[in-house]
């Protein structure tokens, strides 16, 4: 019996979205989105969302969904991801975010152990302050454990910042990351197309980015004078964009700077695939036809 949700994976530029809409149309399902910056309604061109016309052939879910302003981490959209898989439908879920579909099929880690040259680090910066002190640090970067832990609890407070100064996340996002694997059969398939192909089909497209409105998309963001740490603010493409309308960089040259880190994404994203995801079975075509193929030769067992 062929299962009830389908997971697809790919390096930017793919033709993992098209695949997804082509198999959630002939199954009946619909679309979860598994990619970190296509969560964001600020960037869609950027981002390579899907468009509203993809949108409306098929439900999707986690596109589009969250301000610039408000950072998800892998952990609530994990919890996102389960609440909508566990209402019973079927479900593609595509993406090019690796860490998010680590965290559906194998759940996220426990807080790591604390080295000691931290602890003894935080111990002599928080020694001579009073509690105050500490819990107004610890509210800046991780402001529901500033808030739930009660007064006088110097150890906890301590604790939670040793978390966020040895792994740069707070422990209230670890807490909250941990298990949530999905426990019901799953079928899977990861793109992973020849390099020289996709490099050039990552160039095309950006350049298609801008001329589609992209770089109006990043002027609007910038804008806003958000904090340049916030996940949607590092989109591949805007920093190079923002240089640009900024005076640093030519537009041909913040359009080639961006094909550039493109190409190293998709790199980095086709590594991530070969060492995480490497029982999961391969498509090497860029096409979509012959991707179509390949997926059907990969799972016969699948009633259309």
């Amino acid at each position: 019996m062929a299962p009830r949700i389908w997971l697809i994976a790919g390096p930017t530029a793919s033709g993992k979205s098209a695949l997804a809409l082509r198999l959630a149309e002939a199954i009946g399902a619909e679309i979860v989105g598994a990619d970190a910056l296509q969560l964001y309604r600020d960037l869609p061109i950027l981002s390579a969302a899907p468009s509203p016309a993809e949108q409306a052939r098929v439900p999707h879910h986690l596109v589009g969904v969250a301000d610039a302003a408000d950072g998800w981490s892998a952990g609530r959209w994990q919890r996102a991801a389960r609440a909508i898989l566990d209402e019973g439908r079927p479900a593609v879920v595509v993406g090019g975010t690796g860490l998010y579909f680590r965290a559906l099929t194998q759940g996220l880690a426990e807080v790591p152990a604390i080295p000691a040259e931290v602890r003894r680090q935080v111990e002599a910066e928080f020694e001579p302050s009073d509690e105050e002190v500490l819990r107004a640090r610890l509210s800046q970067v991780d402001p529901a454990a500033a808030a739930r832990i009660s007064p006088g609890d110097r150890q906890r407070l301590v604790r939670a910042w040793e978390v966020w100064v040895a792994t740069g996340r707070s422990l209230t996002d670890w807490q909250s990351d941990n298990g949530g694997a999905l426990t019901e059969p799953w079928g899977a398939v990861a793109i992973a197309p020849d390099r020289a192909a996709l490099y050039g089909r990552c160039d095309a497209r950006f350049a298609q980015m801008v001329e589609a409105g992209a770089l109006e998309e990043v002027a609007a963001l910038a804008a806003r004078n958000l904090d340049p740490a916030l996940p949607a603010l590092k989109a591949v493409g805007y920093r190079e964009l923002a240089a640009h309308l900024s005076g640093e960089l030519t537009l041909p040259e913040a359009i080639a700077a961006a094909q550039q880190q493109t190409r190293r994404y998709a790199k980095r994203q086709s590594t991530w695939l070969r060492g995480q995801m490497a029982d999961w079975p391969r498509i090497d075509t860029l096409d979509p036809d012959p991707q179509w193929r390949q997926f059907l030769a990969l799972n016969p067992g699948l009633t259309l």
